[in-house]
């Protein structure tokens, strides 16, 4: 189900992603707020996290990548996931989704196109809400979510500590 977009495609993530995954999200772990881990992972460690989103089912992870004509491949620009919501058999149909992009691809389009992506892949599942947590203040990630008909159902006050201070969560909601 790969989609393209000039020279952006989407896909499911494979283990051989990993790596450049790992890069991707340690980044937001050492430089933001954007999650709550404080601590980088190695490839290894995130293993677990990556094999919990197969190509179908609730759970998704889809990979952007452009060619790289440096090392003729594909270069990862980002990711976007579905996962589980809470662990809680009741919350089996709610999940909650996130995107990461390498920190030189933003305002390309592409976690629009990420978005549109996993949405669709979810289209045919038993899903029936999305829920997004988005640490504060990140303007660029509301308007995202809100593009996607997420609305503002609540905020989580100075529920997580990093770098020495609190942040604020804003909690986003979608029907499916």
């Amino acid at each position: 189900m790969p989609r393209e977009t000039a020279e952006v495609q989407v896909r499911p993530g494979v283990e051989s992603d990993l790596e450049a995954l790992t890069e991707i999200y340690n980044h937001y772990v050492r430089e933001t707020a954007v999650t709550f881990d404080t601590v980088a992972f190695t490839p290894e460690e995130r293993r677990p996290w990556l094999l919990s989103h197969p190509e179908d089912g609730p759970y998704r992870l889809m990979v952007a990548t452009e060619a790289d004509p440096t090392r003729n491949s594909q270069r990862i620009l980002g990711y976007a996931t579905s996962s589980p919501f809470r662990a809680k058999a009741a919350y089996a149909t709610s999940v909650e989704v996130s995107v990461y992009l390498r920190p030189d691809a933003g305002r390309r389009g592409i976690g629009t196109l990420l978005y549109k992506t996993l949405f669709k892949a979810l289209s045919g599942e038993d899903v029936h809400r999305a829920y997004a947590g988005i640490a504060q203040p990140n303007e660029a990630s509301a308007r995202l979510h809100e593009r996607f008909g997420f609305r503002h159902v609540g905020t989580y006050r100075e529920v997580g500590r990093k770098f020495d201070r609190y942040w604020d969560v804003t909690w986003y909601e979608k029907d499916l």
